[in-house]
């Protein structure tokens, strides 16, 4: 079976996708808003390590924290908006997401060696789980798949690669497909694909995030080099295509949208969540080829860098800042080990 990459693989399912359209006139809007804000230099390489949360240092440490983050960053959502699994860190209460790397800095500062390999790839049940305690009665979702994970990435890091990521990086010469082709090849938990129209179509959410977050942490220095960033795709995840839809940019079915509004949850691989993924990455490459047109014709006002890394990076921070504008636009609900 043909397999594609994310890139290739979004262009063809919103090419015969039936119930999510890309809307060119939503792209150009989205271009406007994200012109705006990058012309101002209010959302740059450097806007990762802003984040008080994520690593400040670009050193092997960064790199063990965000390849153990990165590689069980998947499914925070909870069933209900109002009760969530909360997590305090430095007299500061985080969810979703950052509840998860709260967890992990809290278990550092206790003294745990979360992000180890030799500790993650042998930690028990009860160990995780305290580290991922919660302050709410509302526990992390899918503990026993984090484990595995955290098992599983652990062992490939110890037996193949001397028990650090940063080999994997050096190996691969500056390249981010070289290091997305390594990461999928030898960890079968980061291989985020499904079948669509007899085709095997590929996302790598976690995959290229790692990248990416490497890539902002090192702000494209160092370990961060990448010549060829610019290759790496959004990340697909629940969250981007709310704002997607916020901002006309996809525009869904009414048979997919009530089922959506019916709280229904998604199976990973069936064709609803698919076309969904595939029209969000396709929708952030046309803005971003949208932007590098105008900054090519001279259309915007100062020249900024763009690629689907920062694009994403923005539509994620503007979903969680104005969240009260998004609750009438509903996600897709998937519970999976890929975002």
């Amino acid at each position: 079976m043909l397999q594609l990459s994310p890139r290739e693989s979004a262009e063809f399912i919103t090419k015969h996708a039936r119930d999510v359209k890309v809307s060119t006139v939503g792209v150009k809007k989205l271009a406007d808003k994200i012109q705006e804000v990058f012309s101002k230099q209010e959302f740059t390489i450097k806007s990762w390590k802003e984040h008080e949360l994520n690593p400040k240092t670009m050193d092997n440490k960064a790199i063990d924290w965000i390849f153990f983050t990165d590689s069980l960053n998947f499914s925070f959502w909870g069933e209900d908006e109002n009760k969530q699994c909360k997590i305090t860190f430095n007299n500061k209460s985080y969810s979703g997401w950052w509840a998860f790397c709260a967890a992990v800095n809290r278990a550092l500062k206790e003294g745990i060696p979360s992000c180890d390999p030799k500790y993650y790839s042998a930690m028990t049940e009860e160990q995780l789980k305290y580290i991922l305690r919660s302050d709410t009665e509302i526990e992390m979702p899918l503990l026993e798949k984090r484990l595995y994970v955290a098992h599983e990435v652990g062992n490939v890091l110890i037996k193949r690669f001397g028990g650090s990521f940063v080999n994997c990086i050096t190996q691969c010469e500056e390249s981010a497909q070289k290091l997305l082709k390594m990461i999928t090849e030898n960890f079968p938990s980061f291989r985020d694909e499904a079948d669509f129209m007899e085709t095997r179509v590929s996302f790598y959410k976690r995959a290229q995030i790692l990248i990416g977050d490497i890539w902002g942490c090192f702000e494209g220095k160092g370990l961060g080099t990448f010549t060829d960033i610019s290759s790496i795709t959004m990340f697909a995840d629940y969250r981007i295509p709310q704002v997607l839809v916020y901002f006309g940019a996809l525009e869904y079915s009414e048979e997919l949208l009530h089922r959506l509004e019916s709280d229904d949850i998604l199976e990973s691989g069936e064709r609803y969540e698919v076309e969904i993924r595939g029209c969000t990455i396709w929708a952030v490459e046309l803005v971003c080829k949208e932007l590098e047109e105008r900054i090519k014709d001279g259309t915007s006002i100062q020249v900024f860098q763009v690629n689907p890394i920062l694009v994403d990076h923005f539509l994620w921070d503007y979903c969680r800042g104005h969240n009260d504008k998004m609750k009438t636009i509903p996600f897709h609900k998937t519970r999976s080990i890929y975002y």
